[in-house]
């Protein structure tokens, strides 16, 4: 959800680094200090030789995954509305004059397993001025109960306008089929009927804030034009008084699925037919191979060069897309296969070929040159993202709330090199069976 644009856009960030990752044999190249405060806030620095451009993340851990209590979803998001409203001592106006003055760009966006919220500045002598405003957002958070029920429709409204789109219908379906106990079950919007009810859970509101938006859920991440110790004085200052919170989120554990299951969405009006497949998969890891091996099988298999998608999308023409999403989640999430097609018949056929494909994966082992080919595309593709200060920001603040350390992409793409097509094989006959998977289409236009 975007908040504000002011005189700089992001295409300041498109200024290239002096020194470019891609001549370096490590996919992270630069240095990095993490220091912990007493409180519990980690502070990740990564200066760099980039002149004037700062980006200063703050990682919240907190998403769907926080849920836990029935009937509660989607406070993870309610929170990234209210961090934009301001504070008793800097109200929303006098934040907003803030950033205009400072010609600074600013957003905030929610997922499963953290929300973030970015600053983007030119000019390190703006940074102690960032660090007091930022600190204070947080740690003087504030809204009372009528703010909550004005801004609950807001949020109804913004979940209208999301399942509008038969796509995420599919996707809250599929999510809500293949989980029973873990709260990824909801997406980050959360349920209606709790996003109704959000009216009247103003105190359990103050008790999620309680709980998350405290130092020892919190992680800084700035990275640019700036020096680590002033950056570290600074930190201490204005954050040194937050209090934590001492709160351990234990997320429910997800029963092993037993036998297939399978849903439907009937859309209102003429659409599209659409699949979606999923099988439970493995949380990250940057020390097993498991969801490494699964990424780089998705690559293979499933990618817009592989023999499938070839086939379906472009020799026949039987989908319009297909794609495979193996997300990276902190606890096990799912492997997802999707695909777009023209028409409702051809929707066995197309669940058909996937599964044929991904007995293909068990049976037949890759070659080791596509293998290679792959590997070296992922590592590319990844160090073409950290080409500017905030396309580092902004890839690693996503690791970063995985694993808390900026290492954990070295050890990944290490990961990476060690699989061979063996190790594929092996784990595509681990994870996907037709008793761990979850079957949902959508159609719609009947009779119409």
């Amino acid at each position: 959800m975007k908040k504000l644009s002011w005189l700089i856009t992001f295409s300041w960030c498109l200024l290239l680094f002096v020194s470019s990752p891609l001549h370096s044999s490590q996919v992270f190249p630069y240095n990095y200090q993490i220091e912990e405060l007493e409180n519990g806030l980690k502070v990740v620095s990564i200066p760099l030789k980039n002149p004037h451009i700062i980006s200063y993340y703050t990682i919240v851990r907190s998403g769907s995954r926080n849920e836990i209590e029935p009937g509660k979803s989607g406070f993870a998001h309610f929170f990234e509305h209210m961090m934009f409203k301001g504070t008793k001592n800097m109200p929303r106006e006098a934040y907003d004059n803030f950033l205009t003055k400072l010609g600074a760009g600013t957003n905030g966006y929610t997922t499963d397993d953290y929300t973030c919220y970015f600053v983007v500045f030119a000019g390190r002598e703006h940074l102690k001025d960032v660090v007091r405003v930022e600190a204070d957002r947080f740690i003087n958070l504030y809204f009372d109960e009528e703010m909550l029920k004005t801004e609950a429709p807001v949020i109804e409204g913004e979940y209208y306008s999301s399942v509008s789109n038969p796509f995420r219908r599919l996707y809250e379906l599929l999510r809500h089929t293949a989980f029973e106990k873990h709260p990824y079950k909801h997406t980050t919007l959360g349920y209606l009927e709790d996003i109704k009810d959000m009216p009247n859970e103003f105190a359990y509101s103050q008790l999620y804030k309680k709980r998350f938006y405290a130092p020892d859920n919190t992680i800084l991440l700035v990275v640019g034009d700036f020096n680590h110790e002033e950056l570290m004085t600074y930190v201490r200052q204005y954050y040194g008084p937050w209090k934590k919170s001492g709160y351990k989120l234990v997320t429910p554990t997800e029963p092993p699925q037993k036998k297939q299951k399978r849903a439907h969405y009937e859309w209102p009006t003429k659409t599209l037919p659409r699949l979606a497949i999923a099988f439970h998969g493995p949380a990250y890891s940057d020390t097993k191979i498991d969801k490494a091996a699964l990424d780089l099988l998705a690559e293979i298999y499933f990618s817009s060069r592989s023999p499938l998608y070839q086939k379906l999308v472009i020799d026949e023409q039987i989908c319009l897309s297909l794609n495979a999403s193996f997300p990276d989640r902190r606890d096990p999430y799912l492997l997802i296969f999707t695909a777009v097609l023209k028409e409702e018949k051809d929707l066995p056929l197309v669940e058909k070929a996937i599964f044929e494909e991904l007995n293909k994966a068990k049976t037949e082992p890759v070659s080791e040159k596509l293998l290679q080919d792959v590997k070296a595309n992922l590592k590319y593709s990844f160090l073409r993202a950290m080409e500017t200060t905030d396309g580092v920001a902004g890839t690693l603040a996503f690791y970063i709330n995985l694993t808390t350390d900026p290492g954990t992409v070295n050890r990944l793409f290490n990961l990476y090199e060690k699989i061979t097509p063996q190790d594929i094989q092996e784990i595509a006959k681990k994870y996907f069976t037709v008793n761990n998977s979850t079957v949902v289409t959508l159609t719609g236009g009947k009779g119409k």
